[in-house]
């Protein structure tokens, strides 16, 4: 569409993509994170507004 920015999608199932999920899930597990969502969407280049 015009004046968007088209967001590329990353493989959450890729093995880069199941690693960066498991480091957060790790941070979740020992208390350490706070925002599950803002860590998830940075862990995997996403923008949390759409």
């Amino acid at each position: 569409m015009f004046g968007k920015k088209t967001q590329q999608s990353s493989d959450l199932t890729s093995p880069e993509g199941i690693k960066r999920s498991q480091q957060v899930y790790d941070r979740i597990k020992s208390g350490e994170c706070k925002d599950v969502a803002a860590e998830l969407n940075a862990a995997h280049g996403r923008n949390a507004k759409r």
